[in-house]
């Protein structure tokens, strides 16, 4: 689910990137945020709620709220809305809080 023409904007072709979500190969543009790519993939859940495991997904885009908090790179907590995707990231869904370092 990508823009690939519009009538009025223009949009850059960038360099395709490979990422992983899950385990599973996914594509991404250069450049764009982790959570802009799992839209893209039309992924929404991007985690569970900590008392009731609700899904959550892409809420403020800003990174204001705790909505897109997910483990990349073995790291929890990471704010994907504001975080580039890089070639070869692994990204995984968080349950509540996620493990503190």
């Amino acid at each position: 689910m990508r823009i690939k023409k519009h009538p009025i904007l223009e949009f850059p072709v960038k360099k395709k990137i490979e990422f992983y979500f899950e385990d599973k190969k996914l594509e991404a543009r250069d450049g764009e945020s982790i959570a802009a790519a799992l839209i893209a993939n039309n992924i929404r859940i991007f985690r569970f709620s900590e008392k009731k495991q609700r899904p959550r997904g892409l809420y403020c885009a800003v990174g204001k709220c705790a909505s897109c908090l997910m483990e990349v790179d073995g790291k929890p907590n990471i704010m994907t809305c504001i975080t580039p995707v890089k070639q070869g990231m692994k990204v995984k869904r968080q349950k509540g809080r996620g493990d503190l370092i």
